[in-house]
Order: C-alpha cells, then structure tokens, then sequence
C-alpha cells in the first residue's frame, strides 16, 4: 500500500513539470508528510480539451454513491488488479483518471519489535507521478468533495524487501494515455500498472518522526543510519 507521501516542491515547479494550464489553487508549502483525508494537487485532462488541469482534491476515494464520506478513509489505494472488478472503482478506472504528483514516498519494514520507516526516491528525489483515481460526492448541504486514490502493484526489487505492495508510478510516455478522457478501453489501461523499474529507483532508512502525522518538515525524509534508528527504537 501507499499511506504516506512527499511532495516538496512548490506549485510552479509541478505545474512547469506536468504541462498544466494556470489554476486557481492557491500556492501549498512543501509536505514532506502527507497522509490520508489530506488535500494533495491532482492533475486531469480537460474532458474536451487537450490541456492539463491542477486542483487539489481529498486523499481517499468516496464513490458518488456512498452515504457516507468516511468510507474515503479505507480507499486510500486501489489494487490495480482489482480495480475494474471493484464497484468503488471500475467506473474511475474507466473514466476519472489522473495523475497525483510526489517526489517520494515511505514504507515501513517489519521487525520482531518495531517498524522501520524508508523513504523511496525516483532518480534521486526527482518528481513523478503516481496513477490516480478520482470521484466527487455529494454532501448534505449539496456541494461536491472530490476525491482521490492511489493504484497500488507489486512491488519491484527496491521495494520488495521492505513492503509487499508499491504504489504505481507512471513513465512520463504513459502520461496522456492515462489521462486521456476518450481512453476507455479499461485493458489497455490496466496494462500501464505495473512496478516501475528497479533501476530508476532508491530507498533508505528515515527518521521515525515520520510515523506522526503531527510531524512535516525536510527531516521527515532526510536519510539517517539504520543502525542509528534502531538504536533509538531498542536503547
């Protein structure tokens, strides 16, 4: 799975990165924390246009048919396996992709006593794109709250030792495919989730200030020792 993310570049530099038209969303500050029912940029095509849109919509996904938006909490991430057979899915697999920004992301490794924290880079912390879905629901007072999820695989040879799970980043190539609004052959989709390559990809061992959400700063992905990490977890 996916439950916890960096994006620690500023608006223009992800709107320079992924060729999107000017939004109307207010500058963000760097997150070097981002964890679920959080606002994160997402980025979609126009349904009749070829540009690329910005907006900034709440990390997990509540179907416009659910009564109630905490379910949002659970659909965090979507298993690309599964999604077109999901009904909390399949009609966002179809119809409302998109691309959710990040320039890494953090699993944790079980132990007999603990869980260690990694942070997963893409050339060396560059910015990429994880493949998205989205919906918007209704609520009481009739206004609608969109809403995201991030598609999960298996995991390559960097994370594989660490989680049984990643998330899917896209290639660059792959970018208006996915995002295409008159693209609904679901299979041919499905086929750009796969683990990205091993070869683009590092991790290493964090600072446990990443396990509270509380913390969100630069020293919530800075590399620290292992041995380090663990001496604080087992003095």
């Amino acid at each position: 799975m996916c439950g916890r993310y960096r994006l620690s570049r500023r608006k223009q530099i992800v709107e320079e990165y992924f060729d999107t038209a000017d939004s109307d969303e207010p500058e963000w500050n760097p997150r070097y924390n981002i964890a679920p029912t959080q606002p994160v940029p997402v980025i979609r095509q126009h349904p009749k246009e070829r540009v690329r849109e910005l907006s900034l919509m709440r990390w997990g996904l509540v179907p416009s048919w659910a009564k109630d938006p905490s379910v949002g909490a659970s659909m965090i991430n979507a298993r690309s396996e599964t999604a077109s057979t999901k009904p909390a899915f399949r009609d966002a697999l179809k119809f409302r992709r998109c691309l959710i920004p990040a320039d890494g992301f953090y699993e944790w490794a079980k132990t007999a006593k603990a869980r260690l924290p990694y942070c997963f880079e893409v050339n060396e912390g560059e910015l990429f794109a994880f493949a998205g879905l989205w919906d918007r629901w209704k609520d009481a007072s009739g206004d609608w709250v969109k809403t995201c999820s991030i598609l999960t695989t298996t995991p390559n040879a960097v994370t594989s030792p660490v989680h049984d799970r990643m998330p899917v980043i896209l290639d660059p190539d792959c970018y208006d495919l996915w995002l295409d609004p008159g693209m609904r052959n679901v299979g041919e989709v499905s086929d750009l989730l796969k683990p990205f390559d091993p070869l683009l990809m590092r991790s290493y061992p964090v600072n446990t200030r990443i396990n509270s959400v509380v913390n969100d700063d630069a020293a919530c992905s800075a590399p620290g020792e292992l041995a380090q990490i663990q001496d604080r977890l087992f003095p």
